[in-house]
């Protein structure tokens, strides 16, 4: 139970990160008469909030608190006993709309098998394997789950 209660407070106080920090706001340059104007950020995209993250973790899980690009407070918590992974948003303010809402979570077991998925690297891990083997005439270790090789998954 005082694990349950430390990860509410956790929770709480990541709601108020936005409304205890400043939003982080670029300085204006001051710009001569007669100068080119000095470029800025595209319009449309919303400045970031001063972020502050915090981890921490007991053996069972795993607690991370960010803020998104809107300036709410995320939490992302880890259950590494039964591989699960929970995303909440906690909002401040008027009454009306402070609380915590659940964002999404799934079971990640099967992710941690996967060699990579939508991974943008220079080399994938097939291309490296093969570099590896090449060079050094060894094989790297084996632990992942290649989706196209209908491997067994893992219990």
């Amino acid at each position: 139970m005082p694990t349950r209660i430390g990860f509410l407070a956790l929770a709480a106080s990541a709601a108020a990160v936005p409304f205890l920090l400043p939003a982080a706001r670029p300085a204006t340059p001051r710009q001569e008469p007669g100068t080119p104007p000095v470029p800025t950020d595209p319009p449309g995209l919303p400045l970031l909030p001063t972020t502050v993250s915090t981890a921490d973790s007991n053996g069972d899980m795993i607690a991370v608190t960010g803020v998104d690009r809107m300036g709410e407070s995320i939490l992302y918590l880890v259950d590494t006993k039964r591989r699960q992974l929970a995303v909440y948003q906690a909002s401040g303010g008027s009454r009306s709309s402070r609380g915590v809402r659940l964002l999404g979570a799934r079971r990640i077991d099967l992710d941690l098998w996967l060699y990579g998925y939508n991974d943008e690297s220079e080399y994938s891990y097939r291309e490296l394997e093969r570099l590896f083997r090449k060079r050094e005439g060894a094989s790297p270790p084996t632990s992942g789950l290649d989706v196209g090789d209908g491997a067994a998954v893992p219990r």
